[in-house]
């Protein structure tokens, strides 16, 4: 990806307005410019430097503080992100002084960082359970159940992925390149469950097998793939870190190999995939 241009829009909210520039090629950061009184919120250990007047703060959750912001809606959006793998916490970063300030935040592998502006995708996107790198403060990072993809097989359960919900700027990291696809209505596509990065909501979303039980076990991919039908936008993800370690641990005469990642089914991906 290009080196974006500094980027704000001045708009009525939840989430704070921030400017930002995306910097690198194949090992991208994301430098984020703060006014004073305002916050970016981001995993914790993707900080890279941050200017003096910046103060970092640790808390519950995502730290939108909506409606429901004392301790139990804390506890509850805590307890989301720990549904989705990630940690209890997140790092709010605030401008505590005056003028402008700016901090950075690196994605923790090869590939792209994204901003994605919620407002203009109608509030909503589902991504990758360790997609989300940063965003503007008011964004909040919920979980998105898939209820009806293998019902009978996890026992109406589903399987979970990250939905960012908001009207402000987030920032997802994705393996590889990254290609953006605008599904019409009723159209069709198949991608490798591993490489589906993000989707909105509006795509309709399942899983197919890939064939035949020939296909399955000599055709060196995972028994399925993910069924993407419009109307919406996809994006895909050429590198997905899990085919990454794969390789390196084949490489270095351990377990790995790229059967379908499983990065959007979790150990049961690794399994259906032929990586258990």
């Amino acid at each position: 990806m290009n080196t974006s241009p500094w980027s704000h829009q001045r708009r009525a909210g939840i989430a704070d307005d921030i400017d930002f520039e995306i910097k690198g090629q194949e090992l991208q950061f994301v430098e984020i410019e703060l006014d004073p009184g305002e916050s970016a919120v981001a995993e914790a250990g993707a900080l890279v430097w941050k200017d003096a007047a910046i103060g970092m703060t640790t808390v519950f959750g995502d730290g939108s503080g909506g409606a429901d912001g004392g301790f139990m809606g804390k506890l509850l959006g805590a307890g989301k992100r720990l549904v989705t793998g990630e940690s209890l916490f997140t790092t709010v970063f605030t401008h505590n002084g005056s003028g402008k300030a700016r901090v950075a935040f690196a994605s923790p592998t090869p590939g792209s960082i994204l901003p994605i502006r919620l407002d203009q995708l109608g509030g909503t996107l589902i991504c990758q359970k360790d997609s989300f790198l940063a965003a503007a403060k008011g964004v909040s990072i919920g979980v998105a159940f898939q209820r009806k993809v293998m019902t009978g097989l996890f026992g109406g359960e589903g399987f979970v992925m990250q939905k960012l919900d908001g009207d402000g700027w987030v920032f997802v990291q994705m393996g590889g390149t990254v290609v953006e696809r605008e599904l019409r209505a009723g159209e069709e596509l198949h991608v490798d469950t591993g490489c589906l990065a993000a989707y909105t909501p509006s795509v309709d979303f399942d899983l197919v097998t890939v064939g035949g039980i020939r296909t399955m076990f000599s055709a060196g991919e995972g028994a399925f793939f993910a069924r993407l039908r419009g109307p919406g936008k996809v994006w895909i993800q050429s590198l997905p870190f899990a085919r990454l370690a794969g390789r390196m641990m084949a490489a270095a005469g351990g377990r790995g190999g790229n059967r379908g990642e499983g990065s959007v089914l979790g150990s049961f991906g690794d399994f259906i995939g032929g990586n258990d």
